[in-house]
């Protein structure tokens, strides 16, 4: 599958903005595509705001999108979304790592030797958790500060599979972002990757040295414009790993800042939403309508036992062995 992927993400091509320089806000008028109006919220923000969410969703860019896509459609185009960003920054030579909730991502699905969505019985592979709907991802503002110089408000185009026109996402970066004042709480995301045929994007947040924090003591201390707070080696070094099926990078102490987040409990807690995550050990085999989990025999989908026999064959995972864990997503009916 990587190689495959890897291939296709290799196609990409690299369109620079040929317009002015922008300095302010990137309007619907010089980056429309398909729409002919504008769905941001730029008309109800403050002037110093730079990005717009949409009037219908605030994890979504209305000015390439008019409504949301549903729950299955989302979660593809988030795939893309993050296997083509984690390329493109490769490619560039700008590190980056995941954070926040696609973190908390990363952390659950790395639990289970292979991880589906269970969902009226349609199961896929993910690692994306089902009910986000936008990915957040860090870089230094020095890496930052190289990607505004050079590619800033670039258009790339990527031919992915089953998709015969390609793709087209741009990176946008915020022109406050290595700035800080009153208005920081108005402009806490710094850049974005966005697809312009869905308007999803990526959050894109910079760290930057904590000057106060420093003198007071605290050895190579961190900070975001979204209040986040971190020490040099709670970061770095990177490790490294894989997300959707494409190499990323994650902080050193990743444990611990998802805790710091978001609790102790959210790493044990198996429910959040309307989602219950269920672990399985000891799968030992199947049959024909069920898989046998510590020696019970489970009923299942043919979809299950279909993705399971791929999922024996998968040259990137190995085979299924007794032992590891199983495990998926179900989302309950209310």
């Amino acid at each position: 599958m990587l190689p495959q992927l890897l291939y296709w993400l290799s196609l990409a091509i690299l369109f620079t903005w040929n317009g002015p320089v922008v300095r302010g806000d990137a309007d619907f008028e010089s980056v429309r595509v398909a729409l002919d109006r504008d769905h941001s919220g730029k008309g109800g923000d403050p002037k110093e705001k730079y990005f717009h969410e949409s009037v219908f969703h605030p994890h979504y860019d209305g000015r390439f999108a008019a409504k949301q896509v549903g729950a299955d459609e989302r979660r593809s185009h988030l795939v893309a979304l993050t296997q083509t960003y984690l390329s493109t920054m490769a490619d560039l030579g700008a590190e980056t790592w995941l954070m926040h909730g696609t973190l908390m991502g990363w952390w659950w699905n790395r639990k289970v030797r292979y991880s589906f969505l269970l969902d009226q019985l349609v199961l896929t592979r993910t690692q994306i958790l089902p009910w986000d709907s936008d990915i957040d991802v860090q870089m230094t503002v020095d890496t930052l500060q190289f990607l505004a110089n050079f590619y800033n408000m670039s258009i790339f185009h990527y031919h992915l599979p089953g998709i015969a026109a390609g793709r087209d996402y741009m990176l946008e970066i915020n022109p406050t972002f290595a700035t800080e004042g009153p208005f920081d709480m108005l402009n806490m995301i710094d850049a974005r990757w966005i697809d312009t045929e869905t308007g999803l994007f990526i959050d894109i947040t910079s760290v930057r040295p904590n000057d106060t924090a420093r003198a007071q003591g605290i050895f190579g201390a961190l900070k975001c414009k979204d209040k986040h707070k971190y020490t040099e080696a709670e970061l770095f070094p990177l490790r490294e790993s894989i997300f959707e099926d494409t190499p990323v990078k994650i902080p050193f102490e990743y444990a611990w800042l998802l805790e710091e987040e978001y609790g102790k409990s959210s790493l044990t807690r198996q429910e959040f939403e309307q989602y219950v995550l269920y672990l399985w050990k000891n799968l030992t085999g199947t049959t024909n309508s069920s898989l046998v989990i510590n020696g019970i025999k489970r009923p299942c989908s043919g979809n299950l036992l279909k993705v399971h026999e791929d999922q024996k064959q998968d040259e990137n995972r190995g085979p299924v062995v007794p032992g590891k864990e199983v495990g998926g997503w179900y989302k309950r009916r209310i």
